[in-house]
């Protein structure tokens, strides 16, 4: 390949995307430029990901095309996290303040537009008035609509901003004309629309705040996760143990972890002996025993004792950092759903104006007189005034999102109402979302003389330990009312378990190997354990003087809520499918249980997330709910991600939706209100096209040279009222879904 021919990738730090819109409008804009060979704006990120040929486009080139659209490219300094996080803050008071005064005004508004109403200033007087109190709702409050037009506008293209403020604004101009100069319309009376423009941007200025209050953003999830990774790390370097920044160890160097330490790199334990949770990447709540040979992974937690690892891995290419990478590339790798209204506005807009030109002309050309073509001008671009499209959807989701807030259900956004209710196939992570995510006994058997007190002595044990396993089995002693005696000589033995002496006798608690190593017959162990092997379950063996005492068999049990769960999201016509790092063995037991007929077993993160992409390849929309920083990948990736609010913080940013009752039967509430929020979407478009439809030709004067009926710019609003009252009427319904 010629240098001519070379490419390059760049990323660009977009600021002053505010909707789907402004990133269609930034990709549209590079991908015109010579040179570039692909573009993608990601708007949660506000980056945009440019492949070009340098010989053709330098990058000056690209930030050009970026400003001539009306945004700006930022430098790393202020695409930095904590001031973009500072920026989104200022942005969410503004916009506060704004809702908050167009409330007030637009109240005053409309109490004193009411006809009937006495009023202590003349009619003329309070036209004065209502224009000093509707001209700062539009053009200050409502100025984003104004960009956001002229942006798509000047794009070729049409949305929602466009016919808000398109009707907005002609209600307002007619109602100043007849203010200023109210000989104008003589005859065809003299009310004015001030009601209408100012309402319908203080309704949609308000849908717009709750939405960006609740917003999640992609950079927090990943900013949790770049929280895992400790700071420093202890090295040996020349014979000499130092601490230096995790970010300078290199490969090779010998790392040394104390208990209660996290591993900063990966690598490949060389002395030493421990106990790690890795939760955070494989989501099993049971501790993993490390030795001589074994992988440690960066992030990870060391619980017991100290061991000395041969970094392999550091900086971008740990565990970590891959799934950091991959919780940024599946979020930018969601296309922004483009609502119903906005694929139609892209030919109303046009329309709506060619008809009201159309009939402007045609009456003029009939010698009806200026003032009647203006008239009927206006008409039609009040009657087409967007208020009832432009509610249709925010009221119904924001009745929608209120009712499944009261249930413990938070939805990140309106479009994820539209993309749950539309999902075919749901993918449930098993340890912390199926099941409660930590160890418990689930079973106790007695062999040869234990006793049927060997738990007391197996918890006089473990009481001082703070192994997961030690507090299930302590845990399972106080809820027996069980005696918890005092030991002497407690000694921990990594990878094995536990020895102390309770009274006169040694009593011994953990593996098998732990008792062949101590002259304990394992045969009364054997056929027991295996038995709840099958079962999902980790047999802990307890002796007694090595005597066979009993056994404890130890599980992550099933959450309360996960069966009725499962069963309701089948009757709503989805695949289940549950995944787990776990066992084959423990994962059917636990798919049996709960009802799953489809379980995968012994998924890391990135097969998580391939999954999900393979479900999505063959046609599916997949829901993915999940708790863990192993889940982010995959709930990223998915169409629908859904977090139990007992969860993970990534996990949880990293989500669409997120469950504060951490219960299955909340998701599949969810999908129910999901579901009927999109048909009562649908239906409220249909009824706000369909007072269109009707109505636009009327106000163009269809009817007048047959019945003499030209439906004046007042009754024109009375029926865009109407199709408003009829859009939050029907959205109100909701509230008993």
């Amino acid at each position: 390949m010629s240098d001519n021919n070379k490419t390059a990738v760049s990323t660009l730090n977009i600021g002053g995307m505010t909707c789907a819109s402004c990133s269609a409008a930034v990709e549209r804009a590079l991908k015109k430029r010579p040179g570039v060979i692909s573009a993608n704006v990601n708007l949660a990120s506000e980056t945009a990901r440019v492949e070009y040929v340098p010989a053709e486009i330098s990058e000056a080139g690209l930030k050009e095309a970026v400003i001539k659209t009306g945004y700006q490219v930022l430098d790393k300094e202020e695409a930095a996290p904590e001031i973009k996080e500072a920026r989104e803050e200022e942005e969410l008071r503004d916009l506060r303040i704004k809702v908050i005064f167009s409330i007030v005004a637009s109240s005053v508004i409309m109490a004193s537009s009411f006809h009937g109403v006495s009023m202590p200033v003349s009619h003329r007087v309070l036209d004065f008035i209502l224009f000093a109190l509707a001209t700062p709702v539009q053009f200050w409050a409502g100025q984003r609509f104004y960009k956001g037009a002229w942006g798509t506008l000047s794009h070729g293209s049409a949305n929602m901003d466009v016919l808000i403020a398109t009707g907005t604004s002609t209600a307002y101009f007619y109602s100043a004309v007849i203010t200023f100069f109210p000989g104008v319309f003589a005859g065809f009376g003299s009310a004015v629309y001030y009601d209408t423009s100012a309402m319908i941007i203080t309704l949609i200025l308000l849908g717009k705040f709750l939405e960006a209050r609740s917003k999640g953003k992609a950079s927090e999830a990943v900013k949790r996760l770049m929280k895992l990774s400790p700071r420093t790390a202890r090295v040996v370097r020349d014979g000499q143990e130092m601490e230096i920044l995790a970010e300078d160890v290199m490969p090779g160097d010998v790392v040394i972890v104390r208990p209660g330490e996290k591993v900063p790199v990966d690598g490949a334990v060389i002395s030493g002996f421990s106990s790690l949770d890795e939760s955070m990447l494989t989501g099993e709540s049971l501790p993993v025993e490390k030795g001589e040979g074994e992988t440690v992974f960066g992030g990870t937690l060391n619980l017991t004792g100290s061991f000395k690892f041969k970094a392999e891995r550091v900086g971008k290419d740990t565990v970590l950092a891959g799934i950091i990478k991959l919780v940024e590339e599946a979020q930018g790798a969601k296309a922004p759903i483009q609502r119903l209204a906005d694929k139609v506005a892209a030919y109303f807009v046009p329309s709506v104006i060619v008809v009201a030109f159309v009939a402007f002309g045609v009456w003029l050309a009939a010698g009806e007189g200026f003032t009647f073509a203006l008239l009927a001008f206006i008409a039609v671009l009040i009657i087409a005034c967007p208020c009832a499209m432009g509610l249709a959807t925010p009221t119904a989701i924001m009745v929608g999102t209120g009712r499944a807030a009261e249930k413990g259900i938070i939805f990140r956004g309106g479009d994820v109402l539209e993309r749950f209710a539309k999902a075919d196939t749901i993918v449930l992570d098993k340890t912390g979302t199926v099941t409660e995510g930590r160890p418990r006994v689930m079973a106790l058997k007695e062999l040869g003389d234990g006793g049927e007190d060997f738990l007391a002595l197996a918890a006089s044990v473990e009481n001082y330990s703070e192994h997961p396993v030690a507090l299930a089995v302590t845990e399972k002693a106080r809820e027996e009312n069980l005696v918890i005696s005092p030991a002497s000589g407690f000694e921990a033995l990594p990878g094995y378990g536990a020895r102390a002496r309770i009274g006169d006798e040694d009593v011994l608690i953990g593996n098998a190997r732990l008792m062949a190593e101590n002259g304990v017959d394992t045969a009364q162990f054997t056929h027991a354990g295996a038995l709840y092997a099958q079962e999902g379950y980790t047999s802990i063996f307890v002796a007694r003087d090595k005597k066979p005492a009993g056994i404890i068999a130890i599980a992550d049990g099933v959450k309360e809520g996960s069966v009725e769960g499962i069963r309701r999201l089948k009757e709503l016509g989805l695949e289940v499918i549950m995944l787990t790092g776990d066992t084959e063995l423990a994962a059917r037991a636990v798919a049996r249980k709960v009802g799953v007929e489809n379980v995968i077993w012994g998924v890391l993160p990135d097969r998580k997330e391939k999954v999900i992409s393979e479900l999505q390849a063959k046609g599916r929309i997949v829901a993915m709910v999940g708790d863990g920083i192993n889940d982010a990948p995959a709930l990223a990736r998915a169409d629908i991600g859904i977090a139990v609010g007992t969860g993970t913080d990534a996990a949880i940013e990293a989500s669409d939706i997120m469950l504060i009752k951490p219960e299955l039967t909340r998701a599949a509430e969810a999908l129910e209100i999901s579901r009927k929020t999109l048909r009562t979407i649908k239906q409220n478009l249909f009824w706000a096209f369909f007072y269109n439809t009707v109505g636009i030709p009327m106000a163009a004067g269809v009817l007048y040279p047959s019945f003499g009926i030209l439906l004046k710019p007042v009754m024109a609003a009375a029926a865009m009222a109407l199709s408003s009252v009829s859009v939050v009427s029907n959205s109100l319904r909701l509230r008993k879904a």
